[in-house]
């Protein structure tokens, strides 16, 4: 009797209970996006790959030159063994100027042009002077072939008795004046042509040539001005056209206290950076010791030459010198120099006692195994391992590793 009660109750409909409605189906649907999104930015955050920002900078070939101790540091200048004002031989105003700051020239290239109308005219007259000259030489050698033809017959009559010694005498004296007379018209004709020479040569003044091949590093007369081979005019009148610098003859020059220049002798090795420059070492060597002291500074002038140029090197610039220990100077040659990329040692990790770097190719840093030689202060040489025209990462940040994606700065 109790079981179907209990079976009757099962039956029964409990009204309290309520039936869900579509709204209550969308509350749970919206539930589970939200959950849905979430978890997914949650992975995002968590286990998609972080950008990096970092600074970069491209390879460069360079040499290098290992610096020992040094023995004596100084300061000076890089000079150019040749360098020369161009100017002119004569006051004369300046009609055309052909050269630019910066510009390289030739050795005989016309720099400027200088007004040549009184001198074409002073030329003109000489060359109508010379024509002249030589109108007289022939009229003087037609004179002086009748005189001779005179002569010749006078000589004949004389000796078959029908012309006196006088007519003889007077016939050979026209020759011998004629004769003297072509001469001289001969040495006048040489004077003029002399003459015209001189003239020419005045207006070849005019036009201003480079005396050697270099650079222009300064302009200093315009078309228009007054250029004079002495200072004059109240200060109007330029000296110079412009000034022009041999750079293969560059150079330093330092002063050394008298005191210490038993330091240095010729052929000693020498690194020099110039301020321009801090982080680079420059191969020299001492090229001579002015045999001279400045007895006001007590100082005596050294001459540094560079092993290899750079574009880089200008004139003026300030340099600083490291003079390096005898036995430096005779492990050193321009033949030991090393080859490699020079990169700041910031860019540098050790690793398995080897370095390594991180290049950037597409945005993604990529880690290199790299070679490197002796440092260099704050600079290290890579010797392989990173090709020149690559980018590196200059300062690697800690949460770089390898196959980052990077952001450059």
């Amino acid at each position: 009797m109790e079981n179907k009660e209990e079976l009757l109750s099962q039956l029964r409909i409990d009204r309290d209970d309520q039936v869900a409605g579509p709204g209550h189906y969308r509350h749970w649907l919206g539930a589970g996006f939200l959950a849905l999104v979430g978890a997914g930015l949650l992975y995002w955050l968590l286990a998609a790959p972080k950008t990096v920002a970092v600074n970069i900078s491209m390879a460069r070939v360079s040499q290098f030159s290992p610096v020992g101790d040094s023995v004596l540091d100084a300061t000076g200048y890089v000079t150019a063994r040749r360098r020369a004002t161009v100017s002119s031989k004569i006051t004369a105003k300046v009609v055309e100027v052909m050269v630019e700051e910066g510009m390289q020239i030739e050795e005989g290239q016309l720099v400027a042009r200088l007004d040549d109308i009184n001198q074409r005219r002073r030329f003109d007259l000489a060359t109508a002077a010379l024509a002249t000259t030589e109108t007289r030489v022939a009229e003087a050698r037609a004179r002086l072939v009748e005189a001779e033809l005179n002569l010749e017959r006078i000589t004949e009559l004389t000796g078959r008795k029908l012309a006196s010694q006088a007519e003889l005498d007077s016939a050979r004296a026209q020759y011998d004046s004629l004769s003297a007379q072509l001469s001289t018209r001969r040495a006048e004709v040489i004077s003029a042509q002399r003459q015209v020479a001189l003239e020419q040569q005045h207006l070849d003044d005019l036009l201003l040539r480079a005396p050697f091949s270099g650079v222009v590093v300064t302009k200093d007369a315009q078309p228009g001005e007054m250029i004079s081979p002495v200072s004059a005019g109240g200060g109007f009148t330029r000296t110079g056209i412009c000034s022009i610098v041999d750079m293969a003859s560059l150079e330093i020059e330092v002063d050394v206290n008298e005191a210490y220049i038993q330091r240095v002798f010729p052929g000693q090795r020498v690194a020099a950076t110039l301020e321009a420059y801090p982080e680079w070492k420059i191969p020299a060597a001492v090229i001579a010791i002015i045999p001279t002291a400045d007895r006001q500074k007590a100082t005596v002038r050294v001459r540094i030459g560079f092993d290899q140029l750079d574009p880089r090197i200008l004139p003026d610039m300030g340099v600083r010198v490291a003079f390096q220990r005898a036995a430096d100077t005779a492990q050193a040659s321009p033949q030991g120099v090393a080859q490699g990329i020079r990169v700041p040692s910031t860019a540098l990790l050790a690793e398995n006692a080897g370095h390594i770097l991180y290049v950037v190719e597409g945005n993604v840093a990529q880690q290199r195994t790299v070679t490197l030689g002796p440092d260099n202060g704050a600079m290290r040489q890579v010797l392989s391992g990173l090709n020149a025209g690559e980018n590196y990462v200059v300062d690697v940040p800690d949460e770089l590793y390898d196959g980052a994606r990077v952001k450059i700065n």
